[in-house]
């Protein structure tokens, strides 16, 4: 019965993807988007949740989606959403991470 049980845990793991295409409230430069995550990733752990975890998400954030599962799954991170804006801890600590910080919006602005 377990062996059931952990099979089918498996077959439920969600695949890592990108967050579908999105736009962001007011068109911004890459280096104005690249400042919003700094911002979000220096100030997250202060919103509650164990640093470690953070860390770990904001690896995942930054990787390709193969080496992101993999970082998620050494970490003890269950994703809800595919495009990781939702994810918990062993402990059921929720981290919720902003589409900014994922991927860039359709409406990015090309610097000259």
């Amino acid at each position: 019965m377990g062996c059931a049980g952990s099979s089918q845990t498996k077959e439920n793991v969600k695949k890592i993807r990108k967050p579908k295409p999105w736009k962001h409230p007011q068109p911004l430069t890459k280096s104005q988007l690249i400042q919003l995550r700094e911002e979000f990733w220096d100030t997250a752990p202060h919103y509650g949740g164990r640093k470690e975890i953070w860390d770990a998400l904001r690896e995942a954030a930054e990787a390709d989606p193969t080496l992101a599962q993999t970082t998620l799954n050494t970490a003890g991170i269950t994703v809800q959403n595919a495009d990781l804006t939702v994810c918990y801890d062993e402990r059921g600590t929720r981290y919720e991470l902003p589409k900014y910080v994922l991927s860039e919006p359709k409406n990015l602005i090309q610097e000259s």
